[in-house]
């Protein structure tokens, strides 16, 4: 082997271990832990419950930070994703009982220093309560927060964040919970609950991967027609009274921008088996009325935010038509597509399946499941 070849067979090695290096298994991983407190937020007149005087927990979030591997991780400026685990001790465990949630959740920086961050994280995903409204096995009858074991379980967390070095981060900052089963059972008034947290997070590789940067081309801002069918279901307002279906449809136009986000403007329609029910029992509208009584019709706008094959989807509405329970006259929907089809060209562009919490404003309505199609 002459000179020549050691000097190129040098350059491949030493080529070979620095994308090793840069790409090293479990770059950009960490173990993300918090201990917080917080309070109980009485947000409606019927939240009977004695309030706590503090309420603690812990949260275990496991992230990977994105290096652009996908298109869509440069577009969104490399966030991070995780799996949080949480566990909440309420402060009354006799009333409320403890509660271990587990969600998907992403990290966005709004403020990224050398030494100083400034991010947001906000999740959704399940929570297992040990306590729910009962009059059977033990008498719960004071709970009229939470009727079922498995809800729903949202978190939003405010970190100021102090890079210590390549491994080691401490933060500090604000968080809110809330968990509800979406009146799928009665009572569902819900918890919510405001606090503070300190925690760390560690990095066993670095918490700085290398980049992969590209020299991508905007997206074009393309205007699409869509629908989605969804599901849901009720509980009567009776703890442990019969289950009533409620069907809806939405259409709507979309509006890509920036090549990551899509705003949506459209009409929200629902109809309500446990409404038609209560009016068919009860003659408080004309006799063959009571299925357009049990209808709204709403209009709204929104933003999707584009993760790739996941959209993460923020909505808000006005009714134009209430059925005839009303509630407020503004509602929010919180929730996501899942896309089985993406493409640019063709008649149909995009189909995804979907899911989507519905409040209003600090009370849960329902949780509806369906799919949707773009053209």
């Amino acid at each position: 082997m002459n000179l020549r070849h050691l000097i190129s067979l040098s350059i491949l090695l030493f080529t070979g271990r620095t994308y090793a290096q840069e790409y090293a298994p479990g770059a950009g991983f960490c173990i993300d832990a918090n201990s917080f407190v917080g309070k109980v937020i009485k947000h409606t007149p019927k939240f009977n419950l004695p309030i706590p005087d503090i309420s603690t927990g812990v949260d275990i979030n496991l992230q990977w930070k994105k290096y652009g591997k996908r298109e869509w991780e440069q577009r969104r400026r490399y966030p991070t994703v995780g799996i949080g685990f949480a566990y909440t001790n309420y402060g009354i465990d006799s009333v409320y009982g403890r509660c271990f949630s587990i969600y998907p959740n992403i990290e966005i920086p709004l403020i990224m220093g050398r030494k100083v961050q400034w991010t947001i994280r906000v999740g959704d995903g399940a929570g297992f309560v040990t306590r729910k409204y009962s009059r059977l096995k033990y008498v719960d009858t004071l709970n009229n927060a939470i009727g079922s074991t498995l809800n729903d379980y949202a978190s939003f967390m405010m970190d100021f964040r102090y890079l210590i070095n390549d491994h080691w981060h401490v933060q500090t900052g604000v968080n809110f919970s809330h968990i509800s089963n979406a009146a799928f059972h009665q009572p569902n008034l819900g918890i919510n609950m405001y606090g503070a947290h300190i925690g760390v997070k560690y990095f066993p590789v670095t918490s700085s991967p290398t980049r992969i940067v590209r020299d991508l081309k905007p997206l074009k801002n393309r205007w699409l027609g869509q629908f989605r069918l969804t599901m849901a279901f009720n509980e009567s307002n009776a703890p442990s009274g019969p289950t009533y279906p409620i069907y809806l449809a939405t259409a709507f136009a979309s509006k890509r921008w920036i090549s990551k986000n899509k705003f949506i403007a459209g009409i929200d329609y629902s109809y309500h088996a446990q409404t038609y029910s209560y009016l068919k029992n009860n003659n408080f509208v004309p006799s063959g009325t009571e299925k357009r009584a049990a209808t709204n019709i709403a209009c709204f706008i929104g933003n999707e935010f584009l993760l790739g094959r996941v959209g993460f989807v923020l909505q808000a509405g006005y009714y134009l038509r209430q059925s005839f329970l009303t509630q407020s006259k503004v509602y929010q929907k919180l929730g996501g597509n899942l896309y089985l089809l993406q493409r640019e060209h063709g008649c149909v562009k995009e189909a995804y399946i979907c899911a989507f919490l519905k409040t209003h404003t600090s009370v849960a309505e329902l949780t509806e499941f369906g799919f949707g199609m773009s053209f």
